[in-house]
Protein backbone atom coordinates (compact mmCIF):
# COMPACT_ATOMS: atom_id res chain seq x y z
CA UNK A 1 0.00 0.00 0.00
CA UNK A 2 1.64 3.35 -0.70
CA UNK A 3 1.31 6.77 1.12
CA UNK A 4 -1.56 7.85 -1.04
CA UNK A 5 -3.85 5.06 0.14
CA UNK A 6 -3.02 5.12 3.48
CA UNK A 7 -3.38 8.42 3.77
CA UNK A 8 -6.89 8.02 2.28
CA UNK A 9 -7.52 5.44 5.08
CA UNK A 10 -6.68 7.53 7.72
CA UNK A 11 -8.24 11.02 6.94
CA UNK A 12 -11.82 11.18 6.40
CA UNK A 13 -13.00 11.47 3.06
CA UNK A 14 -14.65 14.97 2.81
CA UNK A 15 -10.99 16.55 4.30
CA UNK A 16 -9.58 14.24 1.85
CA UNK A 17 -9.16 16.43 -1.25
CA UNK A 18 -8.52 19.63 0.40
CA UNK A 19 -4.59 18.23 1.83
CA UNK A 20 -4.18 15.99 -1.08
CA UNK A 21 -2.22 18.59 -3.19
CA UNK A 22 -0.15 19.11 -0.28
CA UNK A 23 1.19 15.82 -0.47
CA UNK A 24 2.14 16.04 -3.89
CA UNK A 25 3.74 19.32 -3.49
CA UNK A 26 5.64 17.92 -0.36
CA UNK A 27 6.04 14.95 -2.86
CA UNK A 28 7.95 17.30 -5.62
CA UNK A 29 10.04 19.18 -3.52
CA UNK A 30 11.29 16.45 -1.81
CA UNK A 31 12.02 14.26 -5.23
CA UNK A 32 13.66 18.02 -6.84
CA UNK A 33 15.75 18.07 -4.06
CA UNK A 34 16.99 14.60 -4.62
CA UNK A 35 17.61 15.00 -7.65
CA UNK A 36 18.87 18.72 -7.53
CA UNK A 37 16.29 20.21 -9.37
CA UNK A 38 16.97 18.23 -12.96
CA UNK A 39 14.88 20.88 -14.63
CA UNK A 40 17.12 23.83 -14.42
CA UNK A 41 18.97 24.76 -17.60
CA UNK A 42 16.47 23.62 -19.83
CA UNK A 43 14.47 25.49 -21.94
CA UNK A 44 10.39 24.18 -21.05
CA UNK A 45 7.93 24.99 -22.91
CA UNK A 46 4.83 24.18 -21.11
CA UNK A 47 1.62 23.65 -22.75
CA UNK A 48 -1.71 23.11 -21.61
CA UNK A 49 -5.74 23.21 -22.75
CA UNK A 50 -8.54 21.23 -22.74
CA UNK A 51 -7.77 20.04 -26.56
CA UNK A 52 -5.39 20.08 -29.01
CA UNK A 53 -2.57 19.57 -26.41
CA UNK A 54 -0.92 16.73 -27.79
CA UNK A 55 -0.66 17.93 -31.28
CA UNK A 56 0.28 21.13 -30.23
CA UNK A 57 3.37 19.86 -28.42
CA UNK A 58 4.02 17.50 -31.09
CA UNK A 59 4.26 20.53 -33.68
CA UNK A 60 6.52 22.52 -31.89
CA UNK A 61 8.90 19.34 -31.05
CA UNK A 62 9.15 18.96 -34.91
CA UNK A 63 9.76 22.36 -35.69
CA UNK A 64 12.30 22.57 -33.31
CA UNK A 65 13.86 19.27 -33.92
CA UNK A 66 13.46 20.00 -37.29
CA UNK A 67 15.29 23.37 -36.69
CA UNK A 68 18.42 21.38 -35.87
CA UNK A 69 17.60 21.92 -31.88
CA UNK A 70 18.30 19.13 -29.29
CA UNK A 71 14.41 18.61 -27.88
CA UNK A 72 12.96 16.69 -25.77
CA UNK A 73 9.48 16.13 -25.66
CA UNK A 74 6.61 14.65 -22.50
CA UNK A 75 3.05 14.11 -23.68
CA UNK A 76 -0.08 12.14 -23.21
CA UNK A 77 1.57 9.56 -26.33
CA UNK A 78 5.14 9.42 -25.85
CA UNK A 79 8.37 10.67 -24.17
CA UNK A 80 11.29 11.70 -26.32
CA UNK A 81 14.16 12.01 -24.33
CA UNK A 82 16.19 14.08 -27.24
CA UNK A 83 18.93 11.53 -26.98
CA UNK A 84 18.78 9.91 -30.58
CA UNK A 85 16.14 7.58 -29.97
CA UNK A 86 12.93 8.85 -31.10
CA UNK A 87 9.62 8.88 -29.23
CA UNK A 88 9.26 5.90 -26.67
CA UNK A 89 5.50 5.40 -25.48
CA UNK A 90 4.42 6.67 -22.28
CA UNK A 91 4.17 3.89 -20.36
CA UNK A 92 1.90 5.51 -17.62
CA UNK A 93 -1.36 6.72 -20.09
CA UNK A 94 -0.73 10.17 -17.75
CA UNK A 95 0.01 12.80 -19.29
CA UNK A 96 1.31 14.74 -16.45
CA UNK A 97 2.59 11.90 -14.25
CA UNK A 98 3.57 11.71 -10.40
CA UNK A 99 6.32 14.04 -9.16
CA UNK A 100 8.61 11.47 -8.50
CA UNK A 101 8.40 9.64 -12.15
CA UNK A 102 8.38 13.27 -13.71
CA UNK A 103 11.71 14.15 -11.33
CA UNK A 104 12.94 10.81 -12.67
CA UNK A 105 12.48 11.64 -16.57
CA UNK A 106 13.76 15.24 -16.13
CA UNK A 107 16.34 13.30 -14.73
CA UNK A 108 17.45 11.52 -17.66
CA UNK A 109 16.40 14.45 -20.27
CA UNK A 110 19.28 16.64 -18.28
CA UNK A 111 21.40 13.36 -18.60
CA UNK A 112 21.51 13.58 -22.52
CA UNK A 113 22.05 16.62 -22.84
CA UNK A 114 19.11 18.15 -24.30
CA UNK A 115 18.52 21.90 -24.24
CA UNK A 116 14.28 22.35 -24.70
CA UNK A 117 11.65 20.18 -23.23
CA UNK A 118 8.22 20.21 -24.55
CA UNK A 119 6.24 19.29 -21.49
CA UNK A 120 2.48 18.68 -22.34
CA UNK A 121 0.80 19.96 -18.85
CA UNK A 122 -2.35 18.98 -17.36
CA UNK A 123 -5.01 21.06 -15.00
CA UNK A 124 -4.46 18.02 -12.51
CA UNK A 125 -0.48 18.35 -12.34
CA UNK A 126 -1.05 22.16 -11.66
CA UNK A 127 -3.32 21.73 -8.92
CA UNK A 128 -1.79 19.44 -7.68
CA UNK A 129 1.77 21.09 -7.44
CA UNK A 130 3.34 17.56 -9.13
CA UNK A 131 5.06 20.42 -11.29
CA UNK A 132 6.54 22.11 -8.89
CA UNK A 133 10.18 23.36 -9.64
CA UNK A 134 9.39 22.69 -13.14
CA UNK A 135 10.80 26.04 -14.40
CA UNK A 136 9.04 26.75 -17.38
CA UNK A 137 10.48 29.23 -20.03
CA UNK A 138 7.25 30.26 -22.06
CA UNK A 139 3.61 28.58 -21.65
CA UNK A 140 1.08 28.40 -24.88
CA UNK A 141 -2.92 27.67 -24.14
CA UNK A 142 -4.74 25.84 -26.43
CA UNK A 143 -8.46 26.32 -25.23
CA UNK A 144 -10.50 25.68 -22.22
CA UNK A 145 -13.80 23.56 -22.31
CA UNK A 146 -15.78 21.79 -20.24
CA UNK A 147 -13.76 18.90 -18.69
CA UNK A 148 -12.16 16.86 -15.63
CA UNK A 149 -15.49 18.88 -13.36
CA UNK A 150 -15.14 15.42 -10.98
CA UNK A 151 -11.73 16.47 -9.58
CA UNK A 152 -12.06 19.99 -10.04
CA UNK A 153 -15.84 20.50 -9.27
CA UNK A 154 -16.59 23.87 -10.92
CA UNK A 155 -15.59 24.91 -14.36
CA UNK A 156 -13.76 27.92 -12.44
CA UNK A 157 -11.79 26.31 -10.78
CA UNK A 158 -10.60 23.85 -13.66
CA UNK A 159 -9.46 26.97 -15.83
CA UNK A 160 -8.03 28.60 -12.68
CA UNK A 161 -5.62 25.38 -12.39
CA UNK A 162 -4.88 25.67 -15.67
CA UNK A 163 -3.53 29.41 -15.39
CA UNK A 164 -1.42 28.19 -12.76
CA UNK A 165 0.85 27.38 -15.97
CA UNK A 166 1.14 30.71 -17.12
CA UNK A 167 1.84 32.45 -13.51
CA UNK A 168 4.45 29.70 -13.10
CA UNK A 169 6.08 30.73 -16.07
CA UNK A 170 5.47 34.06 -15.69
CA UNK A 171 8.02 33.81 -11.86
CA UNK A 172 10.25 32.30 -13.89
CA UNK A 173 12.94 34.92 -13.70
CA UNK A 174 15.26 32.96 -16.28
CA UNK A 175 12.25 32.06 -18.52
CA UNK A 176 10.35 34.88 -21.46
CA UNK A 177 7.61 35.87 -19.36
CA UNK A 178 5.61 35.08 -22.50
CA UNK A 179 2.27 33.61 -22.84
CA UNK A 180 1.01 32.23 -26.11
CA UNK A 181 -2.82 31.65 -26.17
CA UNK A 182 -5.54 31.32 -27.95
CA UNK A 183 -7.57 34.75 -28.81
CA UNK A 184 -10.93 33.30 -29.49
CA UNK A 185 -11.55 31.39 -26.22
CA UNK A 186 -13.58 32.96 -23.83
CA UNK A 187 -10.74 33.17 -20.79
CA UNK A 188 -8.17 34.30 -23.66
CA UNK A 189 -8.54 37.94 -21.22
CA UNK A 190 -7.33 35.64 -17.90
CA UNK A 191 -4.48 33.99 -19.53
CA UNK A 192 -3.24 36.78 -20.48
CA UNK A 193 -3.38 38.61 -17.36
CA UNK A 194 -1.18 36.07 -15.88
CA UNK A 195 2.28 36.71 -18.53
CA UNK A 196 3.81 39.85 -18.50
CA UNK A 197 3.57 39.30 -22.78
CA UNK A 198 1.30 38.15 -24.10
CA UNK A 199 0.40 36.67 -27.79
CA UNK A 200 -2.56 35.88 -28.59
CA UNK A 201 -3.66 33.74 -31.70
CA UNK A 202 -6.68 33.08 -33.76
CA UNK A 203 -8.52 32.74 -37.13
CA UNK A 204 -11.29 35.64 -36.41
CA UNK A 205 -8.99 37.94 -33.89
CA UNK A 206 -5.70 37.66 -32.36
CA UNK A 207 -1.89 39.32 -32.52
CA UNK A 208 -1.07 36.67 -34.74
CA UNK A 209 -4.04 35.44 -37.19
CA UNK A 210 -4.49 32.63 -40.14
CA UNK A 211 -5.72 34.14 -43.24
CA UNK A 212 -7.03 32.37 -46.56
CA UNK A 213 -7.69 29.29 -45.04
CA UNK A 214 -8.05 26.54 -47.99
CA UNK A 215 -8.86 23.40 -45.41
CA UNK A 216 -8.99 19.74 -47.11
CA UNK A 217 -9.06 15.52 -45.97
CA UNK A 218 -5.40 15.71 -46.06
CA UNK A 219 -4.47 19.29 -44.12
CA UNK A 220 -4.71 22.87 -44.64
CA UNK A 221 -2.81 25.65 -46.64
CA UNK A 222 -3.09 29.39 -44.87
CA UNK A 223 -0.88 32.59 -44.58
CA UNK A 224 0.12 33.40 -40.87
CA UNK A 225 -0.37 37.24 -40.46
CA UNK A 226 1.52 39.09 -37.34
CA UNK A 227 2.02 42.56 -38.26
CA UNK A 228 4.19 42.82 -41.27
CA UNK A 229 5.07 39.53 -41.17
CA UNK A 230 3.77 36.77 -43.15
CA UNK A 231 4.31 32.98 -43.30
CA UNK A 232 3.19 30.74 -45.93
CA UNK A 233 1.80 27.40 -44.32
CA UNK A 234 1.31 24.04 -44.50
CA UNK A 235 -0.06 22.15 -42.22
CA UNK A 236 -0.62 18.21 -42.53
CA UNK A 237 -2.85 17.56 -39.65
CA UNK A 238 -6.64 17.80 -40.88
CA UNK A 239 -9.36 19.99 -39.44
CA UNK A 240 -9.54 23.82 -38.22
CA UNK A 241 -8.32 22.96 -34.87
CA UNK A 242 -5.33 21.89 -36.27
CA UNK A 243 -4.87 25.84 -37.74
CA UNK A 244 -5.39 27.11 -33.81
CA UNK A 245 -2.82 24.26 -33.06
CA UNK A 246 -0.24 25.19 -35.67
CA UNK A 247 -0.97 28.85 -34.84
CA UNK A 248 0.23 28.40 -31.30
CA UNK A 249 3.64 26.56 -32.55
CA UNK A 250 4.13 29.26 -35.16
CA UNK A 251 3.76 31.78 -31.75
CA UNK A 252 6.68 29.83 -30.15
CA UNK A 253 8.39 29.21 -33.08
CA UNK A 254 8.65 33.70 -33.08
CA UNK A 255 8.99 33.88 -29.71
CA UNK A 256 12.11 31.94 -29.63
CA UNK A 257 13.76 33.75 -32.51
CA UNK A 258 13.25 31.07 -35.33
CA UNK A 259 13.48 32.15 -39.00
CA UNK A 260 10.96 32.75 -41.35
CA UNK A 261 11.91 29.66 -43.29
CA UNK A 262 12.47 27.31 -40.16
CA UNK A 263 9.04 27.66 -39.26
CA UNK A 264 7.46 27.32 -42.25
CA UNK A 265 9.40 23.97 -43.04
CA UNK A 266 9.24 23.28 -39.28
CA UNK A 267 5.52 22.91 -39.68
CA UNK A 268 5.21 21.27 -42.88
CA UNK A 269 7.64 18.45 -41.65
CA UNK A 270 4.93 16.81 -39.07
CA UNK A 271 3.00 14.08 -41.44
CA UNK A 272 0.81 13.25 -38.27
CA UNK A 273 0.37 12.63 -34.67
CA UNK A 274 -0.41 9.14 -33.70
CA UNK A 275 -4.54 8.71 -33.00
CA UNK A 276 -5.53 12.18 -33.80
CA UNK A 277 -7.56 12.25 -36.97
CA UNK A 278 -5.99 9.26 -38.38
CA UNK A 279 -7.31 7.56 -41.35
CA UNK A 280 -7.45 3.91 -42.03
CA UNK A 281 -7.53 2.67 -45.14
CA UNK A 282 -7.45 -0.86 -46.51
CA UNK A 283 -8.81 -0.37 -49.56
CA UNK A 284 -12.82 -0.38 -48.58
CA UNK A 285 -14.75 2.17 -50.35
CA UNK A 286 -16.04 3.92 -47.41
CA UNK A 287 -14.02 5.96 -44.38
CA UNK A 288 -12.60 5.38 -41.31
CA UNK A 289 -11.11 8.20 -38.73
CA UNK A 290 -9.87 7.11 -35.49
CA UNK A 291 -9.24 10.40 -33.10
CA UNK A 292 -8.46 10.92 -28.95
CA UNK A 293 -11.71 13.47 -28.98
CA UNK A 294 -12.92 13.29 -25.97
CA UNK A 295 -15.04 15.73 -24.70
CA UNK A 296 -18.27 18.20 -26.00
CA UNK A 297 -16.35 20.85 -27.05
CA UNK A 298 -13.97 18.68 -29.19
CA UNK A 299 -16.27 16.57 -30.58
CA UNK A 300 -18.50 19.49 -32.06
CA UNK A 301 -15.16 20.23 -33.45
CA UNK A 302 -14.70 17.77 -35.02
CA UNK A 303 -17.73 16.91 -36.52
CA UNK A 304 -18.28 20.38 -38.11
CA UNK A 305 -15.29 19.60 -40.29
CA UNK A 306 -15.87 15.85 -41.29
CA UNK A 307 -19.73 16.56 -42.07
CA UNK A 308 -19.14 18.43 -44.84
CA UNK A 309 -16.63 15.39 -46.80
CA UNK A 310 -19.42 12.80 -45.82
CA UNK A 311 -20.96 11.63 -49.17
CA UNK A 312 -22.98 9.34 -47.25
CA UNK A 313 -23.76 8.58 -43.53
CA UNK A 314 -21.69 9.78 -40.15
CA UNK A 315 -21.62 7.05 -38.51
CA UNK A 316 -19.76 7.29 -34.58
CA UNK A 317 -18.93 5.36 -32.09
CA UNK A 318 -17.33 6.28 -28.88
CA UNK A 319 -17.55 5.68 -24.96
CA UNK A 320 -17.12 8.16 -21.92
CA UNK A 321 -15.06 7.08 -18.95
CA UNK A 322 -15.75 5.99 -15.76
CA UNK A 323 -14.58 8.06 -12.28
CA UNK A 324 -14.31 11.19 -14.69
CA UNK A 325 -17.07 13.92 -15.64
CA UNK A 326 -20.39 12.30 -15.52
CA UNK A 327 -22.35 15.67 -16.87
CA UNK A 328 -20.55 15.43 -20.39
CA UNK A 329 -21.65 12.11 -21.16
CA UNK A 330 -25.25 12.96 -22.13
CA UNK A 331 -23.53 16.23 -23.66
CA UNK A 332 -21.49 14.24 -26.09
CA UNK A 333 -24.23 12.04 -27.12
CA UNK A 334 -26.22 15.17 -27.51
CA UNK A 335 -23.88 16.26 -29.90
CA UNK A 336 -23.34 13.32 -31.43
CA UNK A 337 -27.01 12.76 -32.22
CA UNK A 338 -27.22 16.44 -33.59
CA UNK A 339 -24.35 15.64 -36.76
CA UNK A 340 -24.34 12.21 -36.74
CA UNK A 341 -26.41 9.76 -38.96
CA UNK A 342 -25.51 6.67 -36.42
CA UNK A 343 -24.61 6.65 -33.08
CA UNK A 344 -22.99 4.00 -31.65
CA UNK A 345 -22.22 4.00 -27.98
CA UNK A 346 -19.45 1.82 -26.18
CA UNK A 347 -17.37 1.72 -23.58
CA UNK A 348 -13.80 3.75 -23.32
CA UNK A 349 -12.40 2.97 -19.66
CA UNK A 350 -15.42 2.19 -17.95
CA UNK A 351 -12.93 1.90 -14.56
CA UNK A 352 -14.89 -0.12 -11.79
CA UNK A 353 -18.45 1.96 -12.65
CA UNK A 354 -21.32 0.28 -14.49
CA UNK A 355 -20.55 0.10 -17.90
CA UNK A 356 -24.34 0.00 -19.06
CA UNK A 357 -24.91 3.04 -16.77
CA UNK A 358 -22.43 5.06 -18.74
CA UNK A 359 -24.12 3.99 -22.14
CA UNK A 360 -27.36 4.76 -21.00
CA UNK A 361 -26.39 8.67 -20.11
CA UNK A 362 -24.97 8.69 -23.73
CA UNK A 363 -27.75 7.45 -24.91
CA UNK A 364 -29.94 10.31 -23.20
CA UNK A 365 -27.95 13.22 -24.84
CA UNK A 366 -28.36 11.53 -28.11
CA UNK A 367 -32.26 10.72 -27.66
CA UNK A 368 -33.03 14.32 -26.89
CA UNK A 369 -31.25 14.93 -30.71
CA UNK A 370 -34.14 12.67 -31.81
CA UNK A 371 -32.15 9.72 -32.05
CA UNK A 372 -33.86 6.06 -31.26
CA UNK A 373 -32.30 2.94 -29.90
CA UNK A 374 -32.81 0.30 -32.40
CA UNK A 375 -32.85 2.50 -35.56
CA UNK A 376 -30.42 5.08 -35.33
CA UNK A 377 -29.16 4.79 -32.10
CA UNK A 378 -27.03 1.70 -30.73
CA UNK A 379 -25.69 0.50 -27.29
CA UNK A 380 -23.20 -2.10 -27.79
CA UNK A 381 -20.89 -2.24 -24.82
CA UNK A 382 -17.91 -4.36 -26.22
CA UNK A 383 -15.89 -1.78 -28.41
CA UNK A 384 -14.56 -4.29 -30.79
CA UNK A 385 -18.08 -5.46 -31.13
CA UNK A 386 -19.51 -1.95 -31.57
CA UNK A 387 -16.44 -1.40 -34.17
CA UNK A 388 -17.52 -4.17 -36.02
CA UNK A 389 -20.96 -3.33 -36.04
CA UNK A 390 -20.22 0.12 -37.57
CA UNK A 391 -18.08 -1.57 -40.37
CA UNK A 392 -21.19 -4.17 -41.47
CA UNK A 393 -23.10 -1.54 -41.71
CA UNK A 394 -21.11 0.88 -43.61
CA UNK A 395 -21.48 1.94 -47.04
CA UNK A 396 -19.97 3.25 -50.08
CA UNK A 397 -19.16 7.14 -49.00
CA UNK A 398 -20.26 6.94 -45.46
CA UNK A 399 -17.70 7.80 -43.01
CA UNK A 400 -17.02 5.69 -39.60
CA UNK A 401 -15.73 8.20 -36.71
CA UNK A 402 -14.10 5.76 -33.66
CA UNK A 403 -13.63 8.50 -31.07
CA UNK A 404 -11.89 8.24 -27.37
CA UNK A 405 -8.99 6.00 -27.59
CA UNK A 406 -6.98 7.15 -30.15
CA UNK A 407 -2.99 6.53 -29.42
CA UNK A 408 -4.05 4.64 -26.52
CA UNK A 409 -3.47 0.59 -26.38
CA UNK A 410 -5.38 -0.65 -23.50
CA UNK A 411 -8.71 -0.16 -21.93
CA UNK A 412 -9.76 0.00 -18.09
CA UNK A 413 -12.70 -1.84 -16.95
CA UNK A 414 -14.53 -3.82 -14.00
CA UNK A 415 -14.04 -7.36 -15.99
CA UNK A 416 -14.09 -10.87 -14.44
CA UNK A 417 -13.91 -10.54 -10.80
CA UNK A 418 -11.08 -12.85 -10.20
CA UNK A 419 -8.67 -11.43 -8.02
CA UNK A 420 -5.65 -13.07 -10.04
CA UNK A 421 -6.73 -11.53 -12.49
CA UNK A 422 -6.80 -7.76 -11.02
CA UNK A 423 -3.80 -5.70 -10.54
CA UNK A 424 -2.99 -1.86 -10.03
CA UNK A 425 -3.26 0.45 -12.59
CA UNK A 426 -2.10 4.28 -11.61
CA UNK A 427 -4.95 6.33 -12.28
CA UNK A 428 -4.12 10.34 -12.30
CA UNK A 429 -7.24 11.16 -9.93
CA UNK A 430 -7.37 7.84 -8.08
CA UNK A 431 -5.21 4.50 -8.13
CA UNK A 432 -7.79 1.76 -8.59
CA UNK A 433 -8.10 -1.46 -8.82
CA UNK A 434 -9.19 -2.07 -12.46
CA UNK A 435 -8.65 -4.81 -15.00
CA UNK A 436 -6.22 -3.47 -17.95
CA UNK A 437 -6.89 -5.17 -21.45
CA UNK A 438 -4.93 -4.61 -24.46
CA UNK A 439 -6.43 -2.50 -27.08
CA UNK A 440 -5.40 -0.72 -30.26
CA UNK A 441 -8.21 0.44 -32.49
CA UNK A 442 -6.48 1.29 -35.66
CA UNK A 443 -4.83 -2.66 -35.42
CA UNK A 444 -8.55 -3.27 -34.51
CA UNK A 445 -10.47 -1.54 -37.22
CA UNK A 446 -7.44 -2.95 -39.77
CA UNK A 447 -8.09 -6.66 -39.07
CA UNK A 448 -12.13 -6.04 -39.62
CA UNK A 449 -11.10 -4.14 -42.68
CA UNK A 450 -9.25 -6.88 -44.22
CA UNK A 451 -12.02 -9.58 -43.11
CA UNK A 452 -14.56 -7.60 -45.24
Amino acid sequence: MNARSIAKKLVPSGLFPAIEPYGHKIEAMVMQTKHGFPARGLKIIGVTGTDGKTSTCTLIAQMLRNSGLKVAMMTTISIDYGDGRGEQPNPTRLTSMGAERLVTELAKIKAAGTEWLVLETTSHALAQHRVWGVPYYLAVMTNVSHEHLDYHRTFERYRDAKRLLFKQANSNKKGLGVGILNAEDPSAELFASDISHPLSYGIEKGDLRAKNVQLTPAGSHYQAVIGRDEYDIHCNLPGSFNVYNSLAAIGVGRTIGLSKNQIERGIDSLKSVEGRMTRVDEGQDFDVIVDYAHTPDSFEKVFKEVRPLVKGRLIVAFGSAGRRDEAKRSAQGEVAGKYCDVVIATEEDDRDIDGQEILEQIASGAEKAGKVQGDNLFLIHDREKAIKSAIEMAKKGDMILLLGKGHEKSILGNGPQAAELRHLVQDDNDPRRVIKRDFDEVSVVRNFLNKL
